[in-house]
């Protein structure tokens, strides 16, 4: 028997006009992983986050691995209001310039804490691996993309997907 499609799309949108963010919402915890793809613009250059289930508090740390093309190194960012998805991949104001992808791990568990690994790339500034941790157990229910000091651009795209259970 063969196997279904292990990539379920959950929610996709483009952006008609500009925004200084986007929620998924309503989320289903019947995945066992979800996978997010993110194919944006900025008005102006500059960071993308993730927050889950609105939690603003300072829950969220992230570890980087950067490369620039001359240059290579990690940071660490701990105890933040939100979590950065793209160090080096950050976005410009084309698009399609940039990519970023974040997997979130078991996301429906209630018993442990939420991981994600995310990457992102950007051919003028560089690349980068990125592992993050939400210091919570609740279910994620909902995702929501927030960007350093500008709106995300008419046609960006963002994609969720969940990962069926094998």
């Amino acid at each position: 028997m063969a196997a279904g499609s292990t990539y379920e799309p959950i929610a996709t949108t483009t952006l008609g006009s500009t925004a200084a963010s986007y929620t998924f919402s309503s989320i289903p915890s019947t995945y066992t992983d979800l996978i997010l793809v993110v194919r944006a613009a900025l008005n102006a250059a500059g960071d993308i986050y993730v927050q889950f289930n609105g939690d603003t508090a300072t829950n969220y740390s992230i570890t980087t691995l950067y490369g620039t093309g001359s240059a290579a190194g990690s940071t660490r960012f701990s105890s933040q209001t939100q979590a950065l998805i793209a160090y080096y991949g950050n976005l410009t104001s084309t698009l399609g310039n940039t990519n970023q992808i974040v997997q979130i791990q078991n996301y429906a568990n209630t018993t442990t804490n939420k991981t994600f690994i995310s990457r992102g790339n950007n051919a003028g500034s560089g690349l980068d691996a990125n592992v993050g941790l939400w210091r919570s157990t609740a279910a994620i229910n909902s995702i929501k993309l927030n960007n350093s000091s500008t709106t995300f651009s008419v046609g960006s795209t963002f994609t969720l997907y969940g990962i069926a259970a094998a």
